[in-house]
C-alpha cells in the first residue's frame, strides 16, 4: 500500500534510521539551509526541526539522496523505472473524501490569516526573501477546467501575500497568461506536505491535457483522496499538512527574487504576479515541509530526476524501441545534460535518437548515446565510452539556437546551443572486444568483505 500521506512516510524513515530530530532551536533565517546542505553532502537522512521559533515543526531532506528516492518509491535500481512506467501507464482517478479533511481541521480566513508564522526558510545569502520550495500549486486552465499540479516556489512577500514564479512554457504560468487573457483572476492553492508518491507525480512530464491527480493516483497504485477548498473550487489533497489558498492577478505586480535555483546560480529580481492569500488550512499539530535548492546536487534535483528520466524514456521508446535507459544527470540540473543507452539498428539512428531528445522539453544542451553495455550513471564509464567509441569529427555535431532550459543563465536571447555525441560502436563495423576481469563481482574473497564491513 502508499503512504497515506507525509506523516506516514516520515514513520517509517525513523523506523529504518533515515530521520534525526534536531530538537533544539535552529532559525529559519540560514541555519536550517546550512543543516540541509550538510546532510545533503553526506548524503545523510532527512532532518526533524522541532524548535523553529514558531508554533510548527519543519522537516526537510526527505528527497535528498537517491537512496530515500527509491525507499518512497518502495523500489531498487532494477525495478524503479519500470515502477514509474506502469504507473504513468496506469492512471487511476481521484475520489473525494467524505466528511471533514485533516487538512481543514484548522481554517483561517480574513484577518486570522498570516503566513509568516509558518517557518519559511531562507535558503541562500542573497534570497530575496523566505521561500516555499516544496509546496505544490494546485491550478486549472479557466476554460478546459484541467487541473495542473505541479512544484513552484512562491516568496513570503507579507502576512497575506506571496510572490508567483512560473517559467511561461509551465503549465502554472500558462494558466496565468491565459487567466489574463480572459481578464480574469486565477484562483490557486498552494499545498504543503504530502504523500511521496503525490510529490513526485508533479515532476513527471505530461501534455497540457492531462490531469495530474491521475497521474498521481497511477504512481501510487490508488486514488489520491481530495477535498474542495475552502474559498475557491480548487481540490486539494485531503491530507496535506498546510494549504494555502489564492487568488493570482498579473495586475497586481511586486518584486520577486532574487533566489539560488537548481542552476546553481541567482536567478535576478523581477516584478511579478503577487498571490493575495484568502484562506490558510492545516491538520491540528501540522508540519511545515522545506526543501533544499541551489548548486547541484540538492533534494531538488533528487526529486526531480526519477519521473523526469522514466517521462522521457517513455517518450524515446516509443519512437527508438531498443533505448535501454536514459540518464538526466543532477550535476546538470536534471535538465542540459542526458546520456541513453541505446542498441542502434542502423547507421545514423543514434544520432536521430539525440535530435529527438534535442527536440523534447528538456531542452538539453549536452545528449550522449552509449551502448548498453555502459553504465551511465558512471561519469567515468561514459568518460570511457566518448574517448574511444568516437571520432569528434563524425560523431560530434552541434544544433544551432535551440530552445534554452528555464533559468540557464548563460543564454543569448532566450536561446542556446545543444551538442550531440554518438559514443556507440561504430555501426555494422568491427570493433575491438572490450578487455576486463570475468565474474570478479561475484568472486568470493572474505578478507575483503571484512575490511568492507570495518
Amino acid at each position: 500500500m502508499p503512504y497515506q500521506d507525509l506523516r506516514a512516510f516520515l514513520k517509517d524513515l525513523k523506523n529504518a534510521g533515515e530521520l534525526v530530530e534536531i530538537a533544539r532551536p535552529v532559525s529559519p533565517k540560514y541555519d536550517i539551509a546550512r543543516a540541509l546542505a550538510k546532510a545533503s553532502a553526506m548524503q545523510g537522512p532527512a532532518l526533524l526541526f522541532t524548535q523553529t521559533g514558531t508554533d510548527f515543526p519543519l522537516v526537510a531532506g526527505i528527497y535528498g539522496n537517491r537512496r530515500l528516492a527509491l525507499k518512497a518509491f518502495e523500489a531498487s535500481e532494477e525495478t524503479i523505472h519500470g515502477k514509474v512506467l506502469q504507473g504513468i501507464n496506469n492512471p487511476i482517478a481521484p475520489v473525494d473524501f467524505k466528511g471533514t479533511p485533516p487538512c481543514q481541521e484548522v481554517v483561517l480566513t480574513g484577518d486570522a490569516i498570516d503566513v509568516t508564522k509558518l517557518p519559511v526558510p531562507i535558503y541562500s545569502p542573497k534570497d530575496g526573501g523566505p521561500y516555499i520550495t516544496a509546496g505544490i500549486v494546485v491550478s486549472e486552465n479557466l476554460e478546459t477546467g484541467v487541473p495542473d499540479i505541479g512544484n513552484y516556489r512562491m516568496q513570503v512577500h507579507g502576512p497575506r501575500e506571496l510572490g508567483v514564479f512560473s517559467a511561461p512554457n509551465h503549465r502554472f504560468g500558462k494558466n496565468i497568461a491565459h487567466a489574463t487573457q480572459m481578464a480574469k483572476q486565477l484562483r490557486g492553492a498552494l499545498v504543503i506536505g504530502v504523500d511521496p508518491l503525490t510529490m513526485y507525480s508533479c515532476q513527471v512530464q505530461s501534455s497540457d491535457s492531462t490531469n495530474d491527480w491521475f497521474v498521481a493516483g497511477g504512481l501510487r497504485g490508488s486514488p489520491v483522496e481530495l477535498a474542495k477548498a475552502v474559498t475557491n473550487d480548487m481540490k486539494v489533497p485531503a491530507w496535506a499538512e498546510i494549504v494555502i489558498e489564492f487568488t493570482v492577478d498579473t495586475n497586481d505586480q511586486k518584486v520577486e527574487g532574487p533566489l539560488g535555483e537548481y542552476t546553481g546560480y541567482y536567478t535576478p529580481a523581477s516584478p511579478k504576479p503577487v498571490a493575495q492569500i484568502t484562506a490558510i488550512t492545516h491538520r491540528k499539530g501540522a508540519i511545515f515541509q522545506g526543501l533544499l535548492t541551489g548548486k547541484p546536487i540538492t533534494e531538488n534535483h533528487v526529486l526531480k530526476q526519477i519521473p523526469f528520466e522514466t517521462s522521457i524514456l517513455r517518450q524515446l521508446q516509443a519512437q527508438f524501441p531498443t533505448i535501454s535507459d536514459v540518464s538526466i544527470n543532477s550535476s546538470g540540473g536534471v535538465q542540459t545534460y542526458v546520456v541513453i543507452a541505446m542498441k542502434p539498428r542502423y547507421e545514423g539512428e543514434a544520432r536521430q535518437a539525440i535530435l529527438a531528445t534535442m527536440a523534447g522539453n528538456l531542452h538539453p544542451k549536452w545528449v550522449i548515446v552509449v551502448d548498453p553495455d555502459i553504465d551511465i550513471r558512471n561519469s567515468a564509464e561514459v568518460e570511457w565510452a566518448q574517448s574511444f567509441r568516437v571520432k569528434p569529427s563524425q560523431d560530434v555535431f552541434v544544433v544551432d539556437r535551440t530552445a534554452a532550459a528555464p533559468l540557464d543563465p548563460y543564454t543569448n536571447g532566450g536561446y542556446s546551443s545543444s551538442v550531440g555525441i554518438d559514443a556507440t560502436r561504430p555501426f555494422g563495423e568491427d570493433f575491438p572486444e572490450v578487455s576486463e576481469v570475468p565474474g570478479w563481482k561475484d568472486f568470493p574473497v572474505p578478507e575483503l568483505d571484512a575490511v568492507t564491513r570495518k
